[in-house]
């Protein structure tokens, strides 16, 4: 069966005019046809005209990067970004959540103490896991548990050791959503301005650097970002990962400052 032939645009905009005049139409009655058109021309070109079915079924899985003059869908993009980091950083535990969890863990603790250190069995382990709330229940998994058993004879795991654990993932993940804000791009990666700006306006939560001179943290930011791109960039690409700055240990040495500066 033949395809029905759509009529073109200039024809439909040519009866459009010659029927303007005789138009006895209400402004409210334009105004609706008028969107209506738009809609539906807007959409058949941002679909590309009919497609084969199966677009129907096989989800999209490329999404390019909005060109710098469209300003709306970069807008747009950034505010999605924000919105996306504001909510993995409400699913993180505050300190208050923290505290409450040492109080549980401490509470179920196991007898007999291995030398110095409380311990827990995995039964009270998931005692805790039931009773500390959703947002720690990846923390409550098997998985974690045999990663921190060692030679135990009762099959017990340290609560420090879990606790020490928490806090490292909950300090990365905060880490990691301080990191992605820099991203201007949002595809995993800080160039250089990016890191610069990072570091700088963490300077003041340094305890460290409490002494430091305003004058002196351009030459403190320019030492640690060279560091990072010295280690981190190889191939002098001009950017690094977010993931690759997770999984050194500058973070940790640039917390402590002078170690840092020094290496």
């Amino acid at each position: 069966m033949a395809k029905e032939k759509q009529p073109h645009w200039s024809d439909i905009l040519k009866r459009r005019l010659a029927n303007t005049k005789k138009d006895e139409r209400s402004e409210e009655e334009k105004k609706a046809e008028e969107t209506e058109l738009f809609t539906k021309y807007y959409t058949e070109w941002k679909e590309g005209g009919d497609k084969d079915k199966s677009y129907k079924t096989i989800p999209r899985f490329y999404y390019r990067l909005p060109a710098e003059d469209e300003v709306l869908l970069q807008k747009l993009r950034e505010e999605s970004r924000a919105v996306f980091l504001q909510r993995k950083s409400r699913e993180l535990l505050d300190n208050e959540e923290l505290q409450n969890l040492w109080f549980l863990l401490d509470k179920h603790q196991v007898a007999p103490v291995s030398g110095e250190e409380a311990m827990i069995s995995y039964e009270a382990y998931l005692q805790v896991g039931e009773q500390a709330g959703p947002k720690c229940s990846k923390f409550f998994t098997a998985r974690v548990y045999a990663k921190l058993l060692h030679s135990d004879p009762y099959g017990r795991i340290s609560i420090m050791q879990f606790f020490n654990y928490v806090m490292r993932k909950v300090w990365l993940h905060q880490t990691r959503i301080g990191l992605s804000l820099y991203d201007v791009a949002g595809q995993g990666h800080l160039r250089e301005s990016d890191l610069e700006n990072y570091i700088l306006e963490l300077i003041p939560t340094l305890p460290q650097l409490d002494g430091l001179e305003k004058s002196f943290y351009s030459f403190y930011v320019c030492t640690a970002v060279r560091k990072f791109f010295f280690f981190l960039d190889p191939l002098r690409t001009g950017k690094i990962k977010i993931q690759d700055i997770l999984a050194c240990s500058f973070l940790d040495d640039l917390l402590e400052v002078e170690p840092f500066l020094l290496l």
